[in-house]
């Protein structure tokens, strides 16, 4: 999960994307980088922590020129060094940056033929600069002084034909113009735009909608999977599909929890996907429990609120604000160690005590990961006089790890892997546990005007819609992500900022 933009503007870009930025931020709080063309020059600031702290006056200076791109980042692979925040830069050919948001499951295979016969060098353990060097390799091969759109568009075929897995890319080759585009599976999103100034249009490729909405720029469409944007420095756009066979297979998990509720991702309002999943919810409790005993349905802030509004609604039932948030503190499956967790949690969430006194309090979280946030709100709700605390999640129970994109821990440290409901109920504390049934959640997403036959669902079925993953990529990945080896890692790579500063 990173957030990822670019614009092709008239006049400097450098406010415009510092702004998209912060409105991705909660795609990423780990790194942020910008960097901006002029005259042939790039002018590149990166560093890791959130965008109000990595970009001062001094730096916005000197990001001059009016076409660039930016990024938010979060670590997927164990690892927070700066020297991994993007974007990325290569110098051949024409010198060309790229930031991305997913995961390659391939990139080890990647790597090898990065070095072995495209004769590159990778400097860091980070996928998107594999990415970035296949891209370069490719648009090389055209041989060319100058690209043209074929070139770019040619370059993006031989990148699908190479790499497997989610992403959704922005690249700038510096003097020419930025391209964007999308696996073939479509599972990151991301959508282009434009706007009209006094000197002539725009545009502006993002992770989601909502920051298009925010700078004053009008929503042209998603990417299609497999699909290639390019505008010129000129501005001029072009579109190509660049893949042979792509299906739109969206990662679910963006309406979940990922994305922003004013976010349109393939043609679905998140806000209206939301309050689907709360009515499918109220529909699950009245089958199971048509006698219960809820007083009051009380969210988690802050993506489950949609949710638990309209479970609220169609339960007949109050909805309380029981919780209040700390804003300043960062997600918390972000977050690596368990006691940092532990202690982030009680930071960043404050009970109302006049909420919970004496009631039946149903508790609603958009998703289960760890269990180690629920079992603790949970406990300070009975702490506040709840008399019996009922948790509810708005999507099915998280069994399997991502692989796509989303830190989320390996499998052994999902609560509900290879555990029951009932289970899971017990380890947190809940009186009563329910979860989205997958069927109601893939209805609840998919259910709009508009119509997606698959979603990748992963994360719930083990599912993977790449078809790479077997068990032994699933092993890998779990010893690069479990929590010892994340701690280790930081601690290594907070010693080498230090040296190096």
């Amino acid at each position: 999960m990173c957030g990822i933009v670019g614009i092709v503007g008239k006049s400097n870009v450098n406010q415009a994307l510092y702004d998209a930025l912060t409105v991705l931020q909660h795609r990423g709080q780990d790194a942020a980088g910008i960097v901006t063309s002029h005259d042939g020059r790039l002018f590149l600031r990166k560093d890791n922590g959130l965008v109000r702290d990595v970009f001062h006056q001094r730096h916005m200076q000197r990001l001059v020129g009016h076409m660039g791109i930016g990024h938010v980042r979060y670590p997927t692979a164990g690892s927070s060094t700066s020297a991994e925040a993007q974007p990325f830069y290569v110098n051949s050919p024409y010198g060309i940056t790229l930031a991305h948001n997913g995961n390659l499951t391939n990139v080890e295979q990647l790597a090898k033929e990065i070095y072995e016969s495209d004769l590159r060098h990778v400097n860091t353990n980070s996928d998107s600069e594999v990415l970035l060097n296949v891209f370069a390799h490719e648009l090389a091969q055209r041989g060319k002084l100058q690209p043209t759109e074929e070139d770019v568009f040619a370059a993006v075929i031989d990148v699908h034909n190479r790499c497997v897995g989610g992403y959704a890319v922005v690249a700038m080759i510096t003097g020419y113009g930025i391209v964007g585009f999308r696996d073939p599976h479509g599972i990151r999103p991301i959508v282009f735009g434009q706007r009209h100034t006094d000197e002539g249009v725009e545009y502006m490729i993002a992770s989601e909608s909502v920051s298009l909405d925010v700078l004053g720029f009008t929503l042209i469409r998603d990417l299609a999977p497999g699909e290639a944007v390019y505008i010129t420095e000129d501005g001029k756009l072009h579109t190509r599909q660049c893949a042979v066979a792509p299906k739109l297979t969206p990662c679910i998990f963006e309406h979940v929890y990922l994305a922003r509720p004013d976010s349109i991702i393939d043609g679905v309002s998140v806000y209206k996907a939301r309050l689907r999943m709360g009515e499918k919810l109220a529909d699950k409790i009245l089958r199971e429990r048509p006698e219960h005993d809820i007083d009051v349905v009380i969210p988690i802030p802050d993506t489950s609120r949609t949710a638990a509004l309209e479970l609220a609604n169609h339960l007949g039932v109050k909805f309380r604000e029981g919780f209040v948030k700390n804003r300043y503190i960062g997600r918390t499956f972000i977050m690596p160690g368990q006691a940092a967790r532990k202690k982030s949690v009680r930071q960043k969430l404050n009970a109302i005590e006049l909420e919970f006194r004496g009631k039946n309090v149903m508790l609603v979280d958009d998703s289960i990961v760890r269990g180690t946030t629920c079992k603790q709100i949970i406990q300070m709700a009975r702490e506040a006089g709840a008399k019996n605390v009922y948790f509810c999640s708005a999507a099915p129970a998280v069994r399997y790890p991502n692989v796509y994109g989303i830190d989320m821990p390996s499998a052994h440290e999902l609560i509900a892997h290879n555990r029951t409901t009932q289970d899971v109920a017990d380890l947190i504390g809940a009186d009563w546990l329910i979860y989205q049934d997958l069927p109601d959640l893939i209805e609840a997403v998919g259910g709009g005007k508009i119509k997606i036959d698959q979603f990748d669902c992963a994360v719930f079925d083990g599912k993977y819609v790449t078809g790479d993953v077997d068990e032994a990529y699933l092993n890998k990945i779990e010893q690069a992500r479990n929590d010892s080896s994340k701690i280790k890692t930081q601690a290594v790579s907070a010693i080498i900022d230090l040296y190096n500063n």
